[in-house]
């Protein structure tokens, strides 16, 4: 059973966690993650790797098995990536207890899981992910980061903001194993909780 829980940083409840943390091991490979990215593009979906995909893809290389793909999709690309998603029979809903409108995940009953989070962008330019009065802003350039997975280039979190969502809540393994190799690559301070 594997400890997974990449929504945590982002408000997931300690019952979320364990709900997953209580699954049989789910493993979403590259090439998986990497054709459900190509399909999302030629639909025109502005996808950006967030989570542990987006921390192998910064690092260039995938250290670690992944339990499924976080998404960062703009909101107003929800439509299109829904088709997108159910093209390839990732059309199940998956309950993980506290699902909201921008934050929910879908998998297709076998391998392929993904972790949508979507976001608006203000006049300002910055982008704001949850609700009207609890969401968080944070610049476009959060979400301006280049990686690869496998030989694929994919637009991911920037370090520092892939970092920083790894934080603000109790390490998990995966959280030991990769914070400390994202700070060590790109010269980031490592976060007191994981010293």
């Amino acid at each position: 059973m594997a400890a997974i829980c990449s929504r945590n940083a982002r408000g997931s409840s300690h019952a979320e966690c364990v709900l997953l943390a209580a699954m049989p091991t789910h493993v979403m490979d590259a090439g998986d993650a990497v054709l459900l990215l190509a399909a999302l593009s030629a639909k025109r979906v502005d996808a950006c790797v967030g989570g542990g995909w987006a921390v192998d893809a910064l690092l260039g290389e995938q250290t670690r098995e992944h339990s499924d793909l976080d998404l960062w999709i703009p909101a107003s690309s929800l439509h299109r990536a829904v088709a997108v998603f159910a093209e390839r029979g990732v059309d199940r809903l998956f309950p993980v207890g506290d699902e909201r409108p921008w934050n929910f995940v879908l998998h297709d009953g076998a391998h392929v899981r993904v972790d949508l989070h979507l976001y608006e962008t203000l006049a300002t330019g910055e982008l704001h992910y949850g609700g009207v009065e609890s969401g968080e802003t944070f610049p476009a350039d959060a979400l301006s980061g280049t990686g690869t997975i496998g030989v694929a280039a994919v637009r991911c979190e920037a370090p520092e903001w892939s970092v920083q969502w790894h934080t603000g809540y109790d390490p998990r393994p995966v959280d030991r194993h990769d914070v400390p190799r994202l700070c060590s690559k790109f010269g980031l301070e490592l976060p007191p909780a994981l010293r």
